[in-house]
């Protein structure tokens, strides 16, 4: 379904803590937002299990693409970081094992950070996932076979689907990354969404690990801590000031928006707004 997408899409938006949005080109036009969604599952497995989080995943760069499988046997079924897959699976089987709809509970958690409640789960492009998902089954097999999952392999695998498989724009993506950019508060509903200290750990796992294992390119180039997905699409944190995103489909060997990270380059070095 993602290589449906017109080539020629550009879109990007700025939401100030302020309140203000800034938008151009095709920044209201939706797009499947992949594994950005590691973001919010992340967010929710920290408020629901606390740092006990982390003697299931770690939070270390891994170097290796999204859907490696070899760290996991090295590794003995903990995966390097929650913005891997590996990773992911297992803050979806945290929200499994803490809310008896996780899927509900997702999307009220995503439609509160951006203040829109027609945020939706594409069908279409879930359903293509799962047909074509055949390393994420052995990821999640590899990773029960060590007891790190503690729900149902299948159960695990269909809610991963669909949270990728989320249709947002740019300026829903930018709205929804703000609580980082406000010390874990939500400027859209006022609620603190995590604390200080927790905005700033999941910022700093951004900036090490949410482009893939071309984090360390992606800092030296753009300098804020960013997340990724294959449907093109990049949100990015600049702490007290915004949440921004861009969106570009045409992806680069390592799987992030080729242009999209080009377009948050010119932006820093334009605007001099980086943690560096």
């Amino acid at each position: 379904s993602l290589a449906e997408v017109p080539k020629d899409r550009f879109g990007m938006a700025l939401a100030m803590l302020d309140g203000s949005v800034h938008a151009v080109g095709d920044a209201r036009e939706g797009f499947s937002i992949q594994s950005i969604s590691k973001l919010y599952t992340l967010t929710m497995a920290l408020e629901a299990a606390g740092d006990a989080l982390w003697t299931r995943v770690d939070r270390e760069p891994s170097g290796d693409p999204f859907n490696s499988l070899i760290q996991l046997e090295l590794e003995r079924g903990i995966p390097r970081n929650p913005f891997m897959n590996a990773g992911a699976l297992v803050t979806t089987d945290v929200l499994l094992s803490h809310h008896a709809d996780a899927e509900v509970a997702l999307l009220a958690f995503i439609r509160a950070r951006s203040g829109n409640p027609r945020i939706s789960i594409n069908m279409e492009v879930a359903a293509s996932e799962q047909e074509t998902g055949f390393r994420n089954v052995a990821l999640a097999n590899f990773i029960r076979s060590y007891g790190n999952l503690h729900n149902d392999v299948q159960d695990v695998l269909d809610f991963y689907y669909r949270q990728c498989a989320l249709h947002m724009d740019c300026v829903d993506l930018a709205r929804s990354v703000q609580f980082l950019a406000d010390g874990g508060r939500c400027p859209s509903s006022g609620e603190q969404v995590t604390t200080s200290e927790g905005a700033t750990r999941i910022n700093s796992v951004m900036m090490t690990a949410g482009t893939y294992d071309a984090a360390g390119d992606f800092a030296f180039y753009v300098g804020l801590p960013a997340k990724s997905g294959v449907g093109g699409g990049i949100v990015a944190v600049v702490p007290r000031v915004m949440g921004l995103c861009v969106w570009s489909p045409t992806l680069d060997g390592k799987g992030n928006s080729l242009l999209g990270r080009y377009a948050l380059h010119r932006f820093t070095r334009m605007t001099g707004l980086s943690v560096f």
